[in-house]
């Protein structure tokens, strides 16, 4: 099957890229999974935090907020919803408490009282400080990813599942991609693999950038007896050792975990859970019950912790768009747009000091 752009992977990145470059290419995505967004974009925590990330993690975000806002025809309006984040810190955290609000002006120091006014549950005899964003929203992830994936398939682009990519090699200005048992052919081809990019850059003879998969947990508890957490915002310790956010009307915990794992299928681990939801319950005055469920997902980071967007220096027709770690969903809207333009050779409306620290020439 020949085609102009071959997308390797069914995550946000690949399907919001697909649905940018479809009125354009024709465009072929292949997923390994039988299902969208499998990996990381489906087990994300769904936030939208504008000063989260480094310098350029943060000019992504204000570039994508508008699309958020204001989506296309076809995303079923706005993808936002107002949540707000509350940063607690204790004697032993002020520190990193202080060092967070010189970067972020949209955050508002609190007393301890007044994050207990916004977070009932609190154990403010604990807490020195707060400090409340309310730049920070939920995002709604399934309309997105279905969004972009329409879009995409509306202006012609194939998304075909099951289809792991098991042999890549570049003959006659094309590449030549093996997945699920079929061939595929394109003269450019994205590496938008999540976890698995360096190992699809191998394939293709391209040198890897360093991409560590580090595995995320969480489990769902329910909600202290008494309350109602639908309207708080999500809680996070100051040095980020857990957070919490308000989940259907229970509460979804977090230990903040960043272990290396091997590209897969993750699976949270039971002791890290258990110290996550010590910490968490050493915060609050309400002891944790039960865990309804638990889950992990694979955060996947370059060495500076900035995502690889752009076309291999060295492999024609090979480009990266990885290393999204913890900002792939909030970071997509702006990132495929500049993907799109970079393919398409067209001038990006993203400032070219945040192209160039994105782009995989940094690491040659």
């Amino acid at each position: 099957m020949n085609s102009d752009i071959i997308i390797i992977g069914g995550g946000i990145a690949g399907i919001s890229l697909a649905a940018r470059l479809a009125p354009h290419a024709d465009v072929t995505v292949l997923e390994a999974e039988s299902a969208l967004g499998y990996h990381a974009t489906g087990r994300s925590a769904a936030m939208f935090i504008l000063n989260y990330g480094n310098a350029t993690l943060r000019a992504l975000n204000a570039v994508a907020q508008p699309f958020f806002e204001t989506p296309p025809e076809g995303f079923g309006g706005t993808l936002l919803s107002p949540r707000g984040e509350l940063m607690i810190a204790t004697a032993q955290d002020i520190a990193a408490l202080e060092s967070q609000m010189e970067t972020a002006p949209s955050m508002t120091r609190l007393t301890p009282a007044q994050a207990g006014e916004l977070v009932p549950i609190l154990n403010t005899d604990r807490l020195i400080a707060a400090a409340y964003d309310d730049s920070a929203f939920d995002i709604d992830v399934d309309r997105l990813l279905q969004g972009f994936a329409r879009q995409a398939t509306g202006n012609g682009a194939r998304i075909i599942r099951d289809a792991r990519v098991t042999g890549l090699t570049r003959s006659g200005g094309l590449w030549q991609v093996q997945a699920g048992g079929k061939r595929f052919d394109a003269p450019v081809v994205v590496n938008a693999a999540g976890a698995w990019a360096d190992q699809i850059a191998a394939l293709a003879g391209a040198a890897p950038v360093g991409l560590r998969p580090l595995r995320r947990s969480a489990a769902l508890i329910p909600a202290p007896a008494g309350f109602d957490p639908r309207h708080w915002p999500v809680f996070v310790s100051a040095t980020e050792d857990f957070y919490a956010k308000p989940e259907a009307g229970k509460l979804m915990v977090s230990p903040a975990d960043e272990d290396p794992v091997e590209p897969g299928d993750a699976w949270p681990d039971d002791m890290v859970l258990a110290q996550g939801l010590a910490r968490f319950e050493a915060a609050v005055t309400t002891p944790v019950i039960r865990v309804e469920r638990s889950w992990a997902g694979l955060r996947t980071f370059a060495p500076d912790r900035t995502p690889v967007a752009g076309f291999d220096p060295q492999v024609e027709g090979f480009f990266w768009l990885a290393g999204q770690g913890g900002y792939g969903v909030q970071t997509a809207p702006a990132l495929s747009a500049l993907g799109a333009s970079l393919i398409t050779r067209t001038p990006p409306e993203i400032p070219a000091a945040v192209v160039a620290a994105l782009s995989p020439e940094r690491f040659a």
